[in-house]
């Protein structure tokens, strides 16, 4: 199908040296990928195109970065895969300048020269699904320009950020959404994958900060089955492949139904009390 054809677009990927990344890399191989840039701290075993050492969060690292990639004789950058991620095992104000100052950063100022007809995709989590309860103080932190601002205001509201990892998922997804209408001014889509648990070298980091039993217990009201980083890889590839066209601003749920359940009220979390 020629929707999912990647061959002559040139890709780029944050965070592909393991996990949901290089299951991705895989895949878009095999869908004709020609052209595939990392940026990572480390540089991936599988063959790709361009490598360019980028610590996410690291405003100059990123600058850097998009400096090589915008040179003159560059061809433009069609697809931007923002998946590079930490867990709350680093201390919070890290995991927030990675998962999320790091992300928007590198979007807003490569967003301008990339190719129209292309697509941002961006890797979110289930973690992120409370962010109603936090909106206006989301808003207020996305409104932000500034890195170093951005790092202020994260380190004045330790209340609503706690550990980085909740709140920073909670940020892109609603920046996925807020920065969905602008993407359509440079012809671009811009849309979120939410997994759920997935068998990752990162799995252990997230038993370790959220306990066993709220892993195992997301996983069993799913599918019953962890997430392979396959699951997840597949849905990122068809979000950037013309396929999704016209999907704009979606933060779409791979978690094997667990949302579902939750929000319909089929079962009792953990530790909630169940009142018949």
């Amino acid at each position: 199908m020629q929707q999912l054809n990647f061959a002559g677009k040139r890709i780029v990927i944050t965070g592909a040296y393991s996990g949901i990344g290089a299951s991705l890399l895989e895949l878009l191989r095999g869908f004709g990928a020609d052209d595939i840039v990392v940026l990572d701290i480390k540089e991936p075993e599988a063959d790709v195109e361009g490598f360019i050492e980028t610590d996410m969060g690291n405003p100059l690292s990123i600058d850097n970065a998009i400096a090589e990639l915008t040179a003159e004789g560059n061809p433009k950058v069609s697809l931007l895969f923002n998946n590079a991620g930490v867990a709350a095992t680093l201390p919070a104000d890290t995991v927030m300048r990675i998962n999320i100052l790091g992300l928007k950063r590198l979007t807003q100022r490569l967003m301008p020269s990339m190719q129209p007809g292309g697509a941002i995709v961006n890797t979110a989590s289930v973690a992120g699904n409370g962010w109603p309860e936090h909106v206006n103080e989301i808003n207020q932190f996305l409104e932000i320009d500034s890195w170093d601002e951005g790092v202020s205001w994260i380190a004045d509201h330790t209340d609503v950020v706690a550990d980085g990892y909740f709140f920073s998922k909670e940020c892109v997804q609603v920046y996925t959404m807020r920065a969905a209408k602008a993407a359509t001014g440079f012809g671009l889509r811009m849309n979120s994958v939410c997994p759920s648990p997935v068998e990752t070298p990162l799995l252990p980091a997230f038993r370790e900060t959220m306990t066993d039993q709220i892993i195992d217990w997301a996983i069993e009201t799913g599918a019953g089955r962890v997430a392979t980083a396959e699951d997840q890889a597949r849905a990122l590839l068809s979000l950037g492949s013309e396929l999704s066209v016209y999907i704009n601003g979606v933060n779409l749920l791979v978690d094997g139904g667990y949302t579902a359940a939750l929000q319909t009220g089929q079962f009792t979390p953990p530790g909630a009390v169940d009142v018949e």
